[in-house]
């Protein structure tokens, strides 16, 4: 059954990682060019303009955009965070969904497997390739820099595993939603949602000390993008919040997908 669902999700992953890598190669091949002299004063002289609220949301006032690993510190791991999040949201919501919507979950109940094995091995399968997205994407950002000129490899490094953090608990759940519903399309809906919603939250959360609370009810605070940069460095309790919230979606999963009347 394991062969069979890395089988069935190849394309997809095969699909999200080149579209991903190619919008990371364009900013590579064309950065040299923008990161000019001239135009990094205009860009210094733009940015004296944005509140200091919204530079740090950015990360751009502790980065700077003169070379391209400083946009990836900013701006990249904006986007690295929410596609590798959307990727991982939309695995999770489909990956048991999808039996039931194609008309194969009477094949798989005739199997002598239990739904327990079906949620774990399916379960599996989702990580390894949020997995594979996220390291595949960081070997791919590496070399693309190790070409482009110097960078803090360490830094580098840490920056790449925490998007693992936050796509893991989006992954799970996700996962967990799927389990109360028979449609896909309208977890689709929801997924990105969960997505967008969460990282405006974590967003507003950065922009003003009234509404810092957010962070707290977002996923992309599990990311710790910020710290990363500043003290290089990974806050333990980010791993560990990471591993329980995931956990306990995993459980709640188990539980219900045993008691659902599948279609």
């Amino acid at each position: 059954m394991l062969k069979r669902e890395l089988k069935v999700n190849f394309k997809s992953f095969c699909l999200w990682f080149i579209l991903i890598m190619t919008i990371f190669l364009i900013v590579f091949l064309i950065y040299p060019s923008i990161a000019n002299s001239d135009n990094i004063k205009m860009m210094d002289e733009m940015l004296k303009i944005f509140p200091k609220e919204v530079l740090a949301a950015f990360n751009m006032d502790i980065s700077s955009l003169d070379n391209v690993f400083g946009w990836l510190k900013s701006e990249g791991f904006v986007f690295i965070l929410l596609l590798t999040a959307c990727y991982a949201g939309i695995v999770g919501s489909n990956i048991l969904l999808k039996e039931e919507n194609d008309k194969t979950i009477e094949y798989l109940n005739s199997l002598p497997i239990t739904r327990t094995k079906i949620v774990g091995t399916k379960t599996l399968v989702g990580l390894i390739y949020i997995f594979s997205l996220i390291v595949g994407l960081g070997i791919f950002n590496y070399i693309a820099l190790t070409l482009s000129g110097n960078f803090d490899q360490k830094q580098f490094l840490l920056l790449s595993i925490t998007p693992i953090f936050s796509s893991t608990v989006i992954y799970f759940l996700c996962l967990m939603i799927s389990t109360f519903t028979h449609k896909s399309k309208k977890m689709l809906g929801i997924t990105l949602g969960l997505v967008f919603g969460s990282y405006i939250l974590y967003m507003l959360s950065t922009i003003a000390k009234e509404m810092e609370f957010l962070k707290y009810i977002s996923v992309f605070t599990l990311a710790d993008i910020r710290n990363v940069i500043q003290n290089v460095e990974i806050n333990p309790i980010m791993i560990v919040s990471s591993l329980i919230l995931s956990l306990v979606f995993f459980i709640i999963t188990m539980i219900h997908y045993n008691k659902k009347e599948l279609v």
